[in-house]
């Protein structure tokens, strides 16, 4: 077997199976444990912490309880939508919050999500959707408090491109989903016994808007993705009373 052969067939080891903790040098199991790296959030603090953290990163933190503030909401955040309109992911929580209804009262126009035809003649497309929409509206898979990130991942959603391509994201989640650390993120996806990891083609963590910056350190937003991000999280009171 050749050197490059070697290689690749070690990645594909690699990709298709459990890691191999016994390759590693030592025994791990004998490795005291890593500890904190940073100090633990309190349950009560985790989302005034996910807040805070988004506001350190120039993302607008709201919060809705009832039909009529998400409508009042989504009317002053998308008010350049009525022109070039919206794409919605498929997220489940996008359906139970009648987005749809919301958006055709506010006269602004929106394409849900659709599996992109091969071929097809049909009108733009979809993917096509989402580089000439004025905003992308998603759910989250979870809420990163210590870092103030937005977890993302092509199951839930459907495509990225909701979230990515638009000069506007605006991501719903619920306090349920909002976790303390990367470690229980990962956890999550990671397969267990008895169930598979999530199908999907990629899991993204959002951490603030698109930012770059020249050699002369001038910071300019949205060039390499959405220059304005809000997250809106919605109280559980939102569904008591939509009943």
């Amino acid at each position: 077997m050749s050197k490059r052969e070697l290689v690749l067939s070690t990645i594909r080891k690699a990709l298709t199976g459990e890691p191999n903790l016994a390759s590693l040098p030592g025994n791990l199991d004998a490795l005291p444990p890593l500890g904190e790296v940073l100090p633990r959030i309190e349950p009560s603090d985790l989302v005034p912490r996910f807040e805070q953290e988004l506001s350190n990163l120039a993302v607008s933190a709201h919060r809705v309880e009832t039909c009529e503030e998400l409508g009042e909401l989504l009317d002053r955040t998308l008010e350049r939508g009525r022109e070039s309109g919206i794409v919605l992911s498929r997220n489940p929580l996008l359906a139970r919050l009648h987005l749809g209804t919301t958006l055709d009262d506010l006269g602004i126009p929106f394409w849900a999500w659709e599996p992109d035809k091969a071929g097809s003649s049909a009108g733009p497309s979809y993917r096509d959707r989402c580089f000439s929409a004025a905003a992308g509206i998603t759910g989250v898979d979870f809420a990163l408090a210590e870092s103030g990130s937005l977890v993302v991942s092509s199951a839930t959603e459907g495509a990225q491109l909701s979230s990515l391509a638009p000069p506007v994201h605006i991501a719903f989640y619920l306090r349920s989903q909002v976790v303390e650390t990367l470690e229980e993120v990962l956890r999550c996806y990671r397969p267990s016994a008895g169930r598979s990891a999530p199908d999907g083609r990629s899991i993204v963590l959002i951490t603030g808007t698109s930012r770059t910056a020249d050699i002369e350190q001038i910071l300019i937003r949205g060039v390499h993705g959405p220059r304005e991000v809000h997250a809106i999280l919605v109280e559980d009171s939102y569904f008591a009373a939509a009943k």
